[in-house]
């Protein structure tokens, strides 16, 4: 299979006609292997228009839904974000290369340790790497100039509110089936201004003893 051509028609068919249009994120997405981050049984699906399970029964979110997030946020290279599951490191690997600095969180250490050798592998220097629940935990390194939720939540974490700085700004998926909402959130002081980025499907994102939410995927 020709990955390369996959991964342009990738961005040339299903992301940019989904309003992505930032050019940053537009090539850092062509530069993204994202064949590396699912299992070798799946590579012929890597560019697909559709989630995919991850060896530990999680999944990834579609691509176009990861490049609208990352876009909502307006990353730059002074930006310290915060991504809340690394599941299989994909959207890790987007925010890295848009971003100063990315941590990211995971409850999985076995599936966190895979996506850490692809992006290792890459090159990809300037993440850091933590085990627990983000989504009733703060992590290191708070405050943040952003924050990633990679999968959807039935609300949205007060911690993670409490974790930007003023004028932060966070990306999550809000409700329910068949409606949800994918969201920016910014901070301003003790405020948190709410815009609608847009309308998706996205399963649960959900951590140990961290109800309510369903089940973790990124």
């Amino acid at each position: 299979m020709d990955f390369d051509k996959a991964r342009f028609n990738m961005v040339e068919q299903q992301i940019r006609p989904w309003d992505v249009l930032d050019f940053d994120v537009l090539d850092a997405l062509e530069e993204i292997p994202r064949e590396r981050f699912v299992d070798a049984s799946l590579q012929g699906l890597a560019y697909a228009d559709t989630e995919l399970p991850l060896a530990n029964g999680h999944k990834m979110l579609e691509p176009k839904v990861v490049a609208r997030l990352a876009q909502g946020l307006k990353l730059t290279k002074n930006d310290t974000v915060l991504e809340i599951g690394t599941g299989s490191g994909y959207a890790a690997a987007l925010l890295a290369k848009l971003a100063g600095r990315v941590v990211s969180d995971d409850l999985d250490a076995e599936q966190q340790n895979r996506a850490k050798a692809v992006l290792d592998g890459l090159g990809l220097d300037n993440i850091d790497y933590v085990q627990n629940n983000g989504l009733t935990e703060p992590s290191a390194g708070a405050p943040f100039d952003a924050v990633y939720v990679g999968g959807a939540v039935n609300m949205v974490p007060d911690v993670l509110k409490q974790q930007l700085k003023d004028g932060g700004r966070m990306a999550v998926i809000v409700g329910h089936k068949p409606v949800q909402r994918a969201l920016l959130i910014t901070r301003r002081g003790d405020t948190f201004e709410e815009k609608v980025l847009f309308d998706t499907l996205a399963a649960g994102l959900t951590g140990k003893d961290a109800h309510p939410f369903d089940s973790f995927n990124f």
